[in-house]
């Protein structure tokens, strides 16, 4: 199991940036595919970034490409999104969660294939 702690939420105009990050403890960290989820209030929880254990492949929702960057720094046990030219829809509480296997070099991203989460971050973007 990994334990996951999400900071950086917080109140963001429309266009501006915000940056959030999920400090990881446990020795798998660098062993675990990571991913970021939102959900927004009367929706289900949705799938935003992931990145490879490795760091070399990531993936995105539609929504987010070209806007969102997740990365991580295994040596930090520490996974970052950076949100750029936010959005009123962007508005959520942020999951930040592990995969519940180690090593798996593919990403389907929906939240069973992640174990661990975090308590969540709101992100509120202001029009």
């Amino acid at each position: 199991q990994v334990q996951l702690v999400e900071s950086g939420g917080g109140l963001v105009q429309a266009g501006g940036s915000r940056r959030l990050s999920c400090a990881a403890s446990g020795r798998s960290f660098s062993s675990r595919n990571m991913g970021w989820f939102r959900q927004a209030p009367g929706n289900e929880r949705e799938f935003v970034a992931a990145i490879i254990w490795s760091g070399g492949r990531t993936y995105y929702a539609d929504s987010v490409k070209g806007r969102f960057t997740i990365s991580r720094d295994n040596a930090k046990n520490t996974v970052y999104l950076q949100m750029n030219s936010l959005k009123p829809e962007d508005t959520a509480v942020y999951y930040c969660a592990a995969d519940s296997r180690a090593w798996r070099n593919t990403i389907v991203g929906v939240p069973t294939e992640f174990g661990s989460w975090g308590q969540g971050t709101q992100v509120t973007v202001s029009s």
